[in-house]
């Protein structure tokens, strides 16, 4: 399948290439994330974060991407730009809080002339794949600048200070929100299909806002030996877990369940056997 902007999300491009949000939903409850990935369960979630984060990324691809997106318009007919609104006040239009923050964190990057720079420069929404040890892979890039070697990304967090934990040796241990939220693994990732693809290593950089008032814009870079070796074990995890959860997909190995989520609690048999949790730096 040659993947395009109308088909990545798919989930015909889902059976054939895992991307790093598939593998994080298979790690955290394999049973969950097979039976939605099937069509036979569809979880409840809150559609508001995805929103605002294309709100936020569509804005900085192109005024024509950002109103593509606010056109947008659901199965059952209501658009993204409707979906912004708060409804308890019928009298004018008025956004929902989320994005109210979201426009502050727009002004925020867009003020900043590092941001604008570099990833307002680049090429956006790239879409690249490639193998890992024979098992396909697809990743769509921010903002990619082969001219600098280097591609960005953004990631909103409440306080880019605040304690995360990361679950290692059979304990929570303290760490950052950047291995916290599994974006070393994302970032490991985009870098070898970035390579396999264009044959140039570039090096990660996101761009950290926070949800405070005033936002806090921190750019982080990967280029010491500690976050190198952040990048080595996200891609270590991946080559660990990607043939067991390909396998599950295709249907050579029957998926684990957690025990603890909601699809496992409807159903008795993962309900009643629960499997340890795993080692690694996910939520």
């Amino acid at each position: 399948m040659e993947l395009t902007d109308k088909n990545y999300y798919d989930k015909a491009s889902s059976l054939e290439y895992l991307s790093v949000s598939l593998f994080k939903e298979f790690m955290k409850c394999e049973a969950a994330a097979h039976a939605e990935l099937k069509g036979e369960w569809l979880p409840e979630r809150d559609e508001t974060p995805l929103l605002v984060g294309n709100y936020i990324h569509s804005y900085f691809e192109s005024p024509e991407a950002h109103e593509a997106f606010l056109d947008r318009k659901d199965a059952k007919g209501v658009s993204n730009r409707d979906k912004m609104l708060n409804k308890r006040i019928k009298k004018e239009k008025v956004l929902k809080k989320d994005f109210k923050v979201a426009d502050t964190l727009i002004e925020r990057m867009a003020a900043d002339n590092n941001f604008m720079q570099l990833y307002g420069a680049g090429d956006k929404e790239v879409i690249v794949t490639g193998e890992i040890n024979g098992i396909k892979w697809k990743g769509k890039i921010d903002s990619l600048r082969l001219d600098l070697g280097k591609f960005f990304d953004i990631k909103t967090n409440k306080d880019l200070h605040g304690k995360n934990w990361v679950f290692k040796d059979g304990r929570n241990l303290p760490t950052t929100f950047v291995e916290a939220y599994g974006y070393h693994l994302q970032m490991a990732l985009y870098r070898e299909l970035i390579f396999q693809q264009f044959g140039i290593s570039c090096e990660p950089v996101i761009f950290g806002v926070s949800k405070q008032d005033p936002p806090e814009l921190m750019t982080i870079h990967f280029e010491t030996e500690e976050m190198q070796d952040l990048l080595y074990d996200g891609l270590a995890t991946i080559q660990e877990y990607q043939e067991h959860i390909k396998a599950v997909i295709d249907g050579k190995e029957e998926p684990r369940g957690c025990g603890m989520c909601d699809y496992c609690r409807s159903k008795s048999s993962f309900a009643n056997n629960i499997y340890g949790a795993l080692d690694i730096p996910l939520r």
